[in-house]
């Protein structure tokens, strides 16, 4: 496994680990700025209010680039690479076939 791929996925289930354990701060850090920016203020609490799984033991990780979706038992997080290292673009996302990943959080 590559190192951006460990990092992507540690970052994806810090994040989900961060809401299932009730600390909003910790999950909002997490957050890529524009996702972060659609969150309903205050972001720490809002978030918590997201329906988001805790992260599953196995995830399934997949780099393309600066971007990488990980996979934990059928639910996804988006992630993109920024200066200071992997962020989540968007989160509790589930397949629709042919159609676009539905997420409950994602950014504009």
């Amino acid at each position: 496994m590559r190192r951006a791929d460990g990092a992507a996925e540690d970052t994806a289930r810090r994040f989900l680990q961060a809401v299932a354990d009730g600390d909003g701060q910790a999950a909002c850090r997490a957050l890529a700025p524009r996702t972060a920016e659609e969150i309903d203020a205050p972001c720490a609490e809002s978030i918590l209010g997201e329906s988001l799984a805790a992260p599953s033991p196995r995830a399934t990780t997949e780099v393309y680039g600066q971007r990488a979706l990980v996979t934990f038992d059928g639910d996804a997080v988006f992630l993109a690479v920024f200066p200071d290292g992997w962020r989540v673009v968007a989160a509790g996302c589930t397949p629709r076939g042919e159609q676009p990943y539905d997420c409950a959080v994602q950014g504009g």
